[in-house]
């Protein structure tokens, strides 16, 4: 089996690192399909997503295209190149509830990751509820990423099932669970 072919994965930020991020990507039986070592204080984002903890073979690439940007575009891509599409988060609309748009490789955009309904509930809370993002692609519910509340490890159960007509790029969905992992509990 693939490991982009599941349907269902637990994203982990390992907790207190001294420099920079590790993510790991757990799928059936919290066996390991994916590592993240992301670099501190990187001014340009860039982050690698690999096999394994060896970092020997990179599967999927995130970066970012420019250094300050509110509106920040990811363009997602394999190692080799090959363009997967392009995460770009909505600004000003995210600043209550965020919201990040799926382009193609042309720029069009085909779907959507958006923040729950509690988004604005979440912030004045001070972020006691965890945090659910569903993602729409071509108007359908192909994914949803749901945040366990643990104030000490980031956590996010990654759900494909409701991906019955394979729309999703997996590889484009991890890299998306992943980045706002990294990107939103960052805010958080």
């Amino acid at each position: 089996m693939s490991r982009f072919a599941g349907e269902r994965y637990t994203a982990r930020k390992q907790p207190l690192t001294l420099w920079g991020s590790v993510f790991r990507v757990y799928g059936p039986n919290q066996k390991l399909h994916f590592f993240v070592k992301q670099k501190a204080f990187r001014f340009k984002e860039a982050i690698t997503i690999y096999r394994d903890e060896s970092m020997a073979t990179p599967l999927i690439r995130i970066r970012a295209r420019h250094m300050i940007d509110f509106s920040a575009a990811y363009d997602i891509s394999t190692p080799a190149g090959e363009a997967l599409g392009v995460l770009k988060r909505e600004g000003l609309r995210s600043l209550w509830r965020d919201r990040w748009l799926i382009q193609n490789n042309e720029g069009a955009e085909i779907g959507v990751i958006e923040e729950d309904h509690l988004a604005l509930a979440r912030r004045l809370m001070l972020h006691l509820l965890p945090q659910a993002f569903y993602v729409q692609l071509y108007g359908q519910r192909v994914a949803v990423f749901r945040q366990h509340l643990n104030p000490f490890v980031a956590r996010f159960d990654i759900d494909f099932s409701l991906d019955t007509e394979q729309l999703l790029d997996r590889r484009l969905g991890i890299a998306a669970a992943v980045l706002l992992l990294a990107i939103e509990r960052r805010r958080g």
